[in-house]
């Protein structure tokens, strides 16, 4: 067990994760001055309060939803490719729109975005649209922790569900899905439609 120091973190949102912890311990934070671990197979209790000079006991990977352009500017090297002014400013100001990313000792370890969906018939779920992990923090359940935090989210913000997309071959990420709870569909298909952006 150890104590981190949560002091004046620029975010709205802030969800801690102990070490080596299943995903049903991860908590939602938003302004809480502590937090208190119930029982090993229950999750975090929430308390009210300012956040700012806040102590969280157990943490291991803290998670920060980032609201601002400037702070995704300083954790690019976690996305395929550099991300874009217009695109960044346009997905940070629609509030159905989520960027998470984990860190390790201050240090940007992965992120992952999520999108709501909604539909007239069927309510709002969430699309987790990408999941990235730096090298060095892999196998460490930093992607099986920001999986966890979006789905908490998507509970938080009452979405009905939550899915996601990847290669049949793709071990890790199947693996990090299935871990974080996610259950795969037999029989889908996936169709794409690729524009010229000219």
């Amino acid at each position: 067990m150890w104590t981190r120091r949560l002091t004046d973190l620029d975010v709205d949102v802030v969800l801690v994760k102990p070490p080596g912890g299943a995903s049903r311990r991860t908590a939602l934070v938003s302004g809480a001055t502590s937090l208190r671990f119930v029982d090993r197979n229950t999750t975090w209790q929430r308390r009210t309060g300012a956040l700012k000079g806040g102590t969280c006991q157990y943490c291991g990977v803290e998670i920060r939803r980032i609201t601002q352009v400037e702070a995704v500017k300083t954790v690019g090297h976690l996305f395929d490719d550099s991300p874009q002014q217009g695109a960044t400013e346009r997905f940070l100001a629609d509030e159905r729109h989520h960027l998470l990313i984990a860190y390790v000792d201050n240090v940007p370890a992965g992120m992952v975005t999520g999108v709501e969906m909604m539909h007239p018939d069927k309510g709002t779920e969430m699309f987790l649209y990408e999941l990235g992990v730096d090298e060095p923090f892999r196998g460490q359940g930093v992607g099986r922790t920001l999986v966890s935090a979006l789905a908490d989210l998507a509970r938080e913000r009452d979405c009905y569900g939550m899915w996601v997309i990847t290669d049949r071959d793709n071990a890790a990420a199947l693996a990090t899905y299935r871990h974080a709870g996610g259950v795969p569909e037999e029989e889908q298909v996936v169709l794409v439609w690729t524009f010229d952006q000219t």
